[in-house]
């Protein structure tokens, strides 16, 4: 009988515990559906969120600057960057920690803000979620449904969260999203094999000029030039001549009508979306038309679709909660 020495077995374990600990597998990941502002928001805002967008299931870690990463309305955004530096402006005890997230002095926050570009996600998103409570701004990870708004830097890492105000920064590579624990409200179509993670471009390679967006029927797309807010859209076209990577896709589902909500945070759905999108190129908006106010979803009810390759079969759900826009300080 072979006799192993103590010492060796302790070493064993040790190295089979830090196996274990690879990865972090021990973070608890919060998941945040479309319409909710979460928990210790900044300034709850209504109608930044799409319900139906066709998102991708793919998961692993994609470049910020990722043809077809993010999507969007063409001409149109809800996240209103101008609103958020004038509520920013009026609390300066929130504007100072929503500064001191982002590593920037309080004074460079309107340049800073300026810099974004307005997107949807497009597949389920791991950020680090920072709020604020008690004065001071509060961090944990977060998983963000496909269809959430969000503000980009110049290098495509999401910064802003559209329906609270919250700032938010990269997750740390060691959080395991396969390993990890979740909580709050699961949606039906939720992976933790499918979660996304968004690595900025690459600096030297300089600042992303545009981003390559896909309409929220995942059958056409358009071109967004960085720091602009819908007004500057290329036109319509394909999405093989954005030369993007045409990946599976799924239609969404709301969030299980029996799961938990956050508790003490108002939830806010988007109306309706009609469930099926022309893939006509829509007009141009006159000139004169103000691009810093949202564009107000349609409500209108549509036809079901019927499946098409490469999409679920399963027809949406028929409604959906009336959005309640939460108070927002001005």
């Amino acid at each position: 009988m072979i006799k192993i020495s103590s010492r060796i077995v302790v070493v064993i374990a040790l190295i089979a515990g830090m196996a274990v600990g690879c990865g972090d597998a021990g973070a608890t990941i919060t998941r945040l559906t479309v319409g909710t502002p979460g928990p210790d928001p900044y300034s709850p805002m209504s109608g930044t969120d799409e319900v139906h967008v066709v998102s991708q299931k793919v998961g692993g870690t994609k470049g910020g600057d990722t043809p077809g990463l993010y999507g969007g309305t063409r001409r149109a955004t809800a996240c209103d960057k101008a609103r958020l530096v004038e509520f920013l402006r009026a609390n300066p005890e929130k504007a100072q920690a929503w500064a001191g997230v982002q590593g920037i002095p309080i004074e460079q926050i309107p340049t800073f803000v300026d810099r974004m570009t307005p997107v949807l996600l497009r597949s389920d998103t791991l950020v680090i979620n920072h709020g604020y409570r008690n004065g001071e701004a509060t961090t944990a990870p977060a998983v963000l449904q496909a269809g959430m708004g969000v503000m980009v830097d110049e290098y495509g890492t999401p910064t802003v969260k559209c329906n609270c105000g919250n700032p938010l920064t990269r997750a740390e590579k060691k959080i395991s999203t396969k390993g990890a624990k979740y909580s709050g409200p699961k949606w039906p179509d939720f992976s933790k094999n499918k979660v996304t993670k968004v690595e900025p471009r690459d600096q030297a390679k300089g600042a992303v000029t545009g981003f390559v967006l896909v309409d929220p029927d995942a059958k056409t797309g358009f071109n967004r030039p960085r720091s602009t807010e819908g007004e500057a859209d290329g036109p319509m076209t394909t999405l093989r001549a954005l030369n993007i990577e045409e990946v599976p896709t799924e239609t969404p589902s709301p969030v299980d009508s029996g799961g938990p909500v956050d508790s003490g945070t108002p939830t806010e759905l988007p109306s309706e979306v009609p469930s099926e999108v022309p893939t006509e190129v829509p007009s141009e908006v006159p000139s004169g038309v103000p691009t810093d106010i949202p564009t107000e979803t349609p409500t209108s009810e549509e036809p079901e679709p019927q499946p098409t390759e490469g999409m679920s079969s399963a027809a949406p759900p028929s409604s959906a909660p009336e959005e309640q826009p939460g108070p927002v300080s001005s």
